[in-house]
């Protein structure tokens, strides 16, 4: 992970041990970010999970998805 990723990332996600015992979440949120990612699974929209929780902005959830995808991608490129 680049160090421009990895600022990205702390914008996006907390991991903290005080909130929600250290699970990553959205930050400035208890949200999980994980919970984006079942909504998803489950094959809800981004918007129905913006719905769910409103603390999450999009800004956030979208740079969480852009992340993921990078990171995948780049995961995939070096095997």
């Amino acid at each position: 992970m680049t160090p421009e990723q990895q600022s990205a990332l702390a914008d996006v996600v907390s991991i903290d041990s005080n909130i929600m015992h250290g699970t990553p979440c959205f930050a400035g949120t208890r949200v999980p970010v994980q919970s984006l990612l079942d909504f998803i699974e489950a094959g809800d929209t981004l918007d129905t999970f913006l719905h769910a929780f409103p603390r999450v902005k999009r800004r956030q959830a979208v740079q969480f998805l852009e992340l993921a995808k990078d990171r995948l991608l780049a995961e995939c490129g070096s095997s």
